[in-house]
């Protein structure tokens, strides 16, 4: 325990082994997808070349031939890795073309829609900081919150018909010039910048009421330069999920791809991974994996200059932690709005089809009108929170836990965590799927599995800034136990942060179970699952908007709710603050007196 609880330089041959392992294993298990799935890749490859064609004996046959399907997986692997090693990813399966062009065309559409969606997620998150930064103290970060909930597929089906159809301000679909790039912007843009508002100004107060910062003022020194230096004091562990995100926008755009019609990779993926086009899947996930290998290395490289010497020589002084307390009112009303529909919606049949009823405005008999089948959305919204909070929170504290455990093993955590993170979650969704069948236990796997980095990349960083930090030279200068540096001192000190960023992410994982439903490998109908209340009500949205509005309203609720109340959990890590203050005195007194009795 005392190794846990030292300073330490992350081996770099540990987690360079770590990175190419979990690599090993992605590509093998995409290389098996047409084997775990139990479908005939030769009928399936059939049918993506030309739909008409009877599959006969002899045309499957010949397809198996061509392929070298009959050789088995692991000789199709060898042949593929093979050809890696000399810059050859394969012919595609479906198309006869050559895979290479193919993914980097994907890739560049991709990297250009990421640095625009980049850019917009900048603006919104200097929006929701900059209020801290002039007040100088922060809020309970509820509006952030909604902000990061809203369905990414749902604004981008808005903004193409309020922006595209109703206006004709911009183009619909397609990638033909910088035009086409607004739309698909905003709705990836506008929830990401949500999120990393929320982690920023969730940092800054405690930064802002430290001494240094009154006596910069007291100094007459200008307020942009403070709080220029307030951020950077706040980004070191935040930086991490900068890079996640950008990585995330990447290659988990595929709903707002699809929705546009945009050419990028994940788009790619998703259509090898349907048609089981090996060649050009396996050479899309490589290619996402690389960026996230090489996303998440700049990140560090990024950190560890923002930190600067502090972290080797163990100089580190962390911020004190603040509580940032909602209003009262603001969670009470949240939670009773949410909890009054759900119960409402659970006294109310959510399977009756009546299709004279189709499309109806809300009513007194309808509150939230019905479906396109006419079935009861308020009863829906009920009978689907169960399973779609409940899922959700469970896979949050999985992630939570497994974040923290992580927290204390950088060198294993950080490679798979850039190499989980950098995995579409349609891509392990269809994975999953292909093993367990669609439905809400595959999409609850699949979300499980590509959840955690974030955490653990948050958690990671801020144990190594504890390791590094005066108060734990202080703890040890004192004779306390590992025992008691861990759990009274350490995770605390982790701990109350992550939990805040867990719950910050819990809306973010309904939504990506809601994203699988979306593509058809969550929830199946007719179950009242909120992502497949969006899926269905996505057609006729321009019609009976309030359909796809309350699902992606509650999600928002959900969103408030959990960080508004969240934020009273903030007490342990001011209490853990203070005594680190106590303890950091201590250490200078040890420190003073040890260099006397060597003296004398």
């Amino acid at each position: 325990m005392a190794r846990l609880l030292t300073p330490v330089r992350t081996p770099g041959g540990r987690a360079g082994l770590t990175r190419i392992g979990c690599l090993a294993a992605v590509l093998s298990t995409v290389g098996l997808l047409p084997w775990l799935s139990g479908r005939d890749p030769a009928l399936t490859v059939l049918r993506a070349r030309s739909a008409e064609q009877e599959a006969t004996a002899e045309a499957l046959a010949s397809i198996r031939a061509d392929l070298g399907l009959d050789a088995g997986p692991l000789s199709l692997l060898g042949s593929w890795a093979s050809g890696l090693l000399r810059g050859d990813l394969g012919i595609s399966w479906v198309s006869g073309t050559d895979v290479l062009p193919s993914v980097v065309a994907g890739l560049q559409v991709s990297l250009s829609l990421m640095g625009a969606a980049l850019g917009v997620a900048l603006l919104v998150t200097s929006a929701l900081v900059a209020p801290v930064l002039v007040r100088g103290r922060g809020s309970g970060g509820a509006f952030a919150a909604m902000l990061a909930a809203v369905p990414e597929f749902l604004l981008a089906t808005v903004a193409l018909l309020v922006c595209g159809v109703w206006l004709g301000w911009l183009p619909t679909a397609g990638w033909q010039g910088p035009a086409y790039l607004v739309l698909p912007a905003l709705a990836l843009g506008v929830p990401a910048g949500g999120l990393l508002g929320r982690l920023v100004a969730d940092a800054l107060p405690a930064v802002l009421e430290e001494r240094w910062v009154e006596l910069w003022r007291g100094a007459g020194v200008h307020e942009a330069r403070i709080s220029a230096a307030a951020l950077r004091r706040v980004l070191p562990p935040l930086v991490p999920q900068f890079g996640m995100v950008a990585v995330g926008l990447t290659g988990g755009a595929v709903a707002v791809e699809t929705v546009f019609a945009v050419p990028g990779i994940g788009r790619a993926a998703l259509g090898a991974a349907k048609s089981q086009d090996l060649p050009l899947l396996q050479g899309a996930v490589l290619a996402l994996l690389m960026l996230g290998l090489l996303t998440g290395a700049l990140a560090a490289l990024v950190r560890r200059r923002l930190l600067g010497p502090a972290l080797r020589d163990a100089g580190l002084t962390l911020p004190a932690a603040r509580p940032v307390r909602a209003h009262p009112a603001v969670p009470v009303v949240l939670g009773a709005v949410l909890l009054t529909c759900i119960g409402w919606g659970l006294l109310r049949d959510p399977y009756t089809v009546d299709t004279t009823a189709r499309l109806r405005a809300p009513s007194w008999a309808y509150p939230l009108g019905t479906d396109g089948l006419g079935r009861d959305v308020l009863a829906r919204l009920g009978h689907g929170a169960a399973s779609t909070v409940g899922t959700a929170a469970a896979v949050c504290l999985i992630g939570l836990v497994l974040a923290l455990a992580l927290g204390f093993l950088p060198s294993v955590a950080a490679g798979a965590s850039d190499i989980a993170n950098a995995l579409p979650p349609v891509i392990v969704g269809i994975l999953v799927a292909a093993v367990v069948g669609p439905g809400t236990g595959g999409a609850a796997l699949a979300v499980a599995v590509i959840s955690w980095p974030a955490l653990s990349a948050h958690a990671a960083a801020l144990v190594q800034e504890v390791r590094a930090s005066t108060f734990l030279t202080a703890q040890r200068a004192i004779g306390a136990t590992p025992w008691w540096i861990l759990t009274r001192h350490v995770l605390p000190s982790v701990a109350a942060p992550v939990t805040r960023h867990a719950l910050l992410r819990l809306p973010g994982i309904a939504l990506a179970l809601a994203s699988l439903g979306f593509l058809g490998l969550g929830a199946q109908p007719p179950a009242p699952e909120w992502g497949l209340l969006l899926d269905e009500s996505r057609a006729y949205v321009e019609r009976a908007p309030w359909a796809a509005l309350a699902p992606a309203v509650a999600l928002a609720l959900l969103a408030g709710l959990a960080v508004s109340a969240g934020a009273y959990a903030e007490g342990g890590a001011t209490r853990a603050a203070s005594v680190r203050g106590r303890f950091t005195f201590a250490f200078a007194f040890a420190a003073r007196r040890s260099r006397k009795e060597a003296l004398h």
